[in-house]
């Protein structure tokens, strides 16, 4: 059972699992609404003290300089020459009245505006909320004698808030509520030319942002290639002095000007250098210097991760949509982690293991702008502007990885964006248009493309040749369903057992494994860009066929052996590779299996073609002209096995059109993206970085594809957490100790607060954050009040605010409601949305049950049953249910027997994500993503 807090003059129940008990008088009316006929409300400064925490400096209000960090911006924490009205003040053309035109250049703003402007400052106070009062005097603002006083923003709306606790989900109504009221105040307070400057650079910060994201993104993109491919050539030699050379250089620059690599004798192979002249004795050498360095890479990249950024591993995309989800996790996108993010993804993809650098990539960007943030307060403190922010950036990670910035732009609308406005699309744009150019400007490759797999096709295609382009989009499918069950399968399995050695053990033996299995094989051998690039490309074109990929008749054969035999081994390395602990994507090697399959395909068609010239199926083909062209093959199965892992359609078709430039290829493309998509659904209802999602258990739910998620058709009172099972808490009858006990024996998120025990009105919302917050800062100078002092939640007309605690200002006094009898997939919706965290239920303004984010995403991911099991619910993270949910008790009982779906196994032991601790320590910053 709940505790019950106490009051000295008061013994009534203030926080219990909802029983019957007496009633409580207490009205909803707030102590800052102007009454009638009342157009302000005096206040002391002690109150003031109360409701401006915000607003006011540390030194005021006696808390540690360490508490600022963790508050956002207060948008009328700023000294201001007006009365703010929530009323829409009508436009007027800059030159519409020449009489005002030395005005307006100046920014006077006539006597009154003086005499307001003086009455002000003579104040010489911090503008408070409480100050409403309608004003006629100012320029441009009309208020009708009718209009009601505008409302305390503050007090009658979402309340305060102070900075997110770590694996917590954001906001969204606060933050863009928050952002509208700013620039209110923005617009409010900017007059004349100074004003319109002052809005105007405003405005340009956020593509300050993305245009230095863009640069950084394109020289770290860069910087990686040139690292990447030279450290990947040692394993197989280093450059001489010889014409030239150095050590620093990769092969590609060693031998630039040569037509093939044979020919090129500043290259030393290791076996040269150490003066072994035996076929079996080069091979030999050769071998166990490809096993040491790879091994030696791919150790350096997970003990990088391991020690100084753990956000480092994998791809990042699953945790980035997360975030843009509306999801907190620290230090994800900070220095640290983009430093180690770099460092790591150039060894890991050196060792020549089956990972590619486009989706880390993403990743990195996202760090870019997040440094960039940092320097625009107004976008640092808004969460829901800082994801916009980063889903424009995100697109600049493909951008650089493809080539292909129109495709960076729908890879993040189609694949990351939780929320992706019209604005956004453009910023996208210019971010990936920046980095893009600034790629182009170092031309790593030195060869004028983006990317070293971009190709260009001189011929079309012919109608019988859709007959294999559907087969391989068969093919993409299958093996994009397989791979990603095959994969969870690997995860599951190794997140079950306990005998597995650590992570760099796993690294250092799947490193080897894949070592050992490349060497041999010719395809395998090469890294994943070089081989693409090979496998993409026309034979008319290839000046040295190092792979034999040109080969013709009988000797074709052991190619399309080869190339089998490497697509299939290369799918069993990716599955077990990707969800190492080193930064690692998938993008890469599922193109580079798809190619490899397609070039066999278009060989074996290109065999058929030129022994049977005569058939009927070729007679659209010309004499002494290529019919059948091997590459184009290679395209499309890497469109469709890309298709099939990610089930990305559009942003896909738009990606091989930039890396081919050849429009009469889109139409194949698309039929084998489409298949590949419908096949790759009947397998598996998620793609790879949905079921790597599903997997750490991130409370993510899917805005764009509600329509294909499976709602139970139930009523939401069948799974909400009943208020027989909340711990709530009342209006009044508390004090700071009685609130300081219920924290430290409730671990929850946050608390319904209602009227009274018998009759539970709702009267709104106070999280976790904010109340620990307010109980700690009213303990501290200059106030420090006594454990004992009476806090409420209503308006107490006789209460001294010198020595009592209000926290209505730091309550969510209108949280979002609906009927307890609504249908679940109206309140699927509302959380898609809106982003909500969680809802409360109420008939007739009774509070009946709550349901938070995290119990939505288990019901849509079929987890009830295994949540009752008992297992820990925070394993993967967690999100607003993380460690026992929004007030959410076990049974008090002990029967087991829980009301609604939901009701067990939700107070876990070792809970402390609650604590000030948390919200004071130096690593939450108060740019909440880090």
């Amino acid at each position: 059972m709940a505790p019950t807090a106490m009051n000295d003059d008061d013994s009534r129940a203030s926080s219990y699992p909802y029983s019957s008990g007496n009633s409580f008088p207490s009205t909803h009316e707030s102590s800052s609404t102007p009454t009638a006929g009342s157009s302000s409300r005096i206040h002391s400064p002690d109150d003031n003290d109360e409701i401006d925490l915000l607003g006011a400096t540390p030194q005021e209000h006696g808390y540690h300089p360490d508490d600022d960090h963790v508050l956002l911006d207060d948008p009328l924490g700023h000294d201001l020459t007006e009365p703010l009205s929530f009323k829409r003040k009508q436009k007027q053309g800059f030159f519409s009245q020449p009489s005002r035109l030395l005005t307006a250049l100046t920014g006077g703003g006539g006597s009154t505006g003086r005499r307001a402007a003086n009455a002000h400052a003579s104040n010489n106070s911090p503008y408070s909320p409480d100050h409403t009062a309608p004003s006629t005097r100012l320029e441009g603002i009309r208020h009708h004698p009718k209009d009601p006083p505008p409302l305390d923003w503050y007090v009658e709306g979402p309340g305060r808030r102070v900075g997110y606790e770590d694996l917590t989900a954001i906001d969204w109504i606060f933050e863009y509520t928050k952002e509208r009221q700013r620039q209110r105040v923005l617009q409010g307070s900017s007059t004349g030319l100074v004003g319109y400057i002052r809005q105007s650079l405003d405005a340009t910060q956020v593509w300050v942002i993305l245009v230095l994201t863009g640069i950084a993104v394109g020289t770290l993109a860069a910087g990686i290639d040139v690292t990447t491919d030279w450290l990947a050539d040692l394993k197989g030699g280093y450059c001489s002095n010889l014409d030239g050379g150095a050590f620093y250089l990769s092969r590609g620059f060693c031998c630039f000007g040569y037509d093939e690599f044979s020919k090129c004798r500043g290259w030393i192979h290791w076996s040269d250098a150490l003066g072994i002249t035996s076929a079996g004795g080069r091979w030999f050498i050769e071998y166990f210097f490809f096993l040491i360095f790879a091994v030696m890479f791919a150790i350096s990249a997970s003990v990088l991760v391991k020690e100084y950024s753990i956000h480092a591993k994998h791809s990042g995309i699953p945790e980035i949509k997360t975030v843009l989800g509306g999801y907190i996790i620290r230090r994800f996108l900070g220095v640290w982690t983009l430093i180690t993010k770099s460092l790591g993804l150039v060894l890991a993809v050196a060792s020549g293991m089956w990972l590619g650098k486009e989706g880390p990539l993403v990743h990195v960007a996202c760090c870019c702008a997040n440094l960039f943030i940092k320097l625009f307060p107004d976008i640092k403190n808004n969460e829901a502007r800082k994801r916009e922010v980063l889903s424009a950036a995100a697109a600049s990670g493909i951008s650089v990885a493809f080539g292909s910035p129109i495709g960076g732009v729908l890879f993040s609308l189609e694949q990351l964006s939780y929320y992706f406005p019209d604005k956004t699309m453009w910023q996208s744009f210019v971010c990936a248009m920046t980095a893009a150019v600034v790629l182009q400007a170092f031309d790593p490759f030195r060869s004028g493309k983006l990317v070293l797999y971009q190709v260009k096709y001189s011929s079309g295609w012919h109608n019988f040749e859709l007959v294999p382009f559907i087969l391989l989009g068969f093919l993409g499918g299958i093996y994009g369903g397989l791979f990603t069950k095959a994969n969870m399968k690997v995860a599951r399995w190794k997140k079950s057992v306990s005998w597995l050695p650590g992570p760099i053990i796993q690294v250092v033996a799947v490193a080897l494994l894949t070592a050992l299995v490349n060497y041999p094989n010719d395809y395998m051998r090469a890294q994943c860009s070089e081989l693409v690039s090979n496998l993409f490309a026309e034979c008319s074109t290839l000046l040295d066929d190092q792979f034999g990929l040109c080969k013709t008749g009988a000797a074709s054969a052991g190619t399309i052996v080869l190339l089998i035999l490497g697509s299939v081994l290369g799918f069993f390395l990716a599955a077990i590779t990707f969800g190492l602990q080193i930064p690692a994507g998938i993008i890469l090697p599922s193109m580079a299996i798809g190619a490899l399959s397609g070039r066999a395909v278009g060989i074996i068609m290109e065999i058929w073609q030129t022994s049977h010239p005569d058939s009927i199926l070729f007679l659209s083909c010309e004499q002494d002209v290529a019919c059948v062209i091997p590459g184009t093959y290679a395209i499309i199965g890497a469109a469709a096995a890309l298709a099939g892992v990610t089930r990305m359609t559009v942003s896909i078709v738009v990606i091989m059109f930039e890396l081919t430039g050849a429009l009469t290829y889109v139409l194949p493309i698309m039929i084998a993206v489409m298949i590949s998509k419908w096949v790759g659904d009947a397998f598996t209802r998620r793609g790879i970085y949905e079921s790597w999602i599903h997997f750490n258990e991130y409370p993510f739910l899917d805005n764009n594809n509600s329509d294909e998620m499976l709602i139970p058709d139930i009523s939401s009172s069948q799974i909400m957490t009943r208020i027989e099972d909340l711990v709530v808490l009342t209006a009044t009858g508390h004090t700071i100790a009685s609130l300081t006990a219920i924290l430290e024996t409730h671990p929850y998120r946050g608390f319904p607060v209602v009227s009274d025990p018998r009759d539970a009105i709702l009267l709104g919302y106070i999280s976790r954050a904010e109340l620990a917050y307010n109980l700690h800062t009213s303990t501290q100078p200059p106030r420090s009040l006594p454990p004992e002092t009476e806090a409420f939640f209503a308006h107490q007309p006789l209460a001294d605010p010198r020595s009592t605690l209000d926290l209505r200002p730091w309550m969510d006094q209108t949280p979002l409601t609906l009927p307890s009898r609504s249908a679940l997939h109206l309140t699927v919706s509302y959380f898609q949305k809106l982003g909500l965290r969680y809802v409360l239920f109420v008939d007739k303004g009774v509070l009946q049950g709550l349901l938070t984010k995290k119990d939505v995403w288990y019901v849509l991911n079929g987890a009830d049953e295994t949540r009752r099991s008992g297992r820990d619910d925070t394993s993967g993270g967690g999100g607003e249910s993380r460690g026992g949910g929004i007030g959410v008790i076990r049974d008090p009982n002990g029967t087991g027997e829980n009301a609604g779906l939901l009701g067990s196994g939700r107070v876990l032991a070792g809970m402390n994500n609650g604590s000030t601790d948390d919200l004071n320590s130096p690593e939450a910053d108060a740019s909440s993503i880090l």
